[in-house]
């Protein structure tokens, strides 16, 4: 069966969009046909309080919003490098405990893999990436009722999926992955719920 289109929500924050993500860059470097949107989604505002204002008017929240921001900046102006920036900035925050709130960490991850940190950053004050991310938020709100990351969204199908694994570079791993957890929405909508009691190691 070949995969239909579909979508994932990120935020950098999440461990589980981590591991989602690196699959899903993996498997894309090594060569899967999938035609996959990466769509952000603010776990910053998923939080926000009801007698607080949304994350995106903000002024003193701006920063959390930034790497997020430079995820949907690469994408659309550097789609070329927008897989090694997304897995340079979940390895930043994740495995290197670095603050994405921080302009010369994002600087530093953008520019590691040929994007330029003033073009980045120039784009980020120019303020279209985070109207985009508020754009794509509430949309995936309202349309598909998403509450976190990873959802991945297929069809009129959204599922929010925590996969344990990280794919190490394996993109055969990767692919098969990614590939069984878009099938089991697609072919399996029965399946509202699904999850172990522990965690196997």
């Amino acid at each position: 069966m070949e995969l239909p289109s579909f979508a994932v929500t990120w935020d950098y924050r999440c461990p589980f969009a981590r591991n989602a993500h690196e699959h899903l860059v993996a498997g894309l470097e090594a060569g899967a046909p999938w035609d996959v949107t990466f769509l952000p989604f603010s776990l910053s505002q998923v939080h926000v309080a009801d007698d607080e204002p949304p994350v995106w008017d903000d002024p003193d929240r701006a920063k959390d919003l930034m790497a997020l921001a430079a995820g949907v900046i690469a994408r659309d102006r550097h789609p070329d490098r927008f897989l090694a920036v997304h897995r340079g900035l979940f390895t930043a925050r994740h495995d290197e405990g670095r603050d994405l709130r921080d302009p010369d960490v994002v600087r530093d991850v953008v520019e590691s893999v040929g994007v330029p940190g003033d073009e980045l950053m120039g784009e980020w004050r120019a303020g279209w990436a985070q109207k985009e991310i508020r754009a794509a938020h509430e949309r995936a709100v309202a349309d598909h009722g998403v509450f976190g990351v990873p959802t991945f969204i297929v069809g009129g199908h959204a599922v929010f999926v925590r996969l344990m694994t990280r794919p190490d570079g394996d993109g055969k791993l990767a692919r098969a992955t990614i590939e069984r957890t878009v099938r089991l929405i697609v072919e399996h909508p029965e399946i509202n719920e699904f999850k172990h009691t522990s965690v196997s190691h």
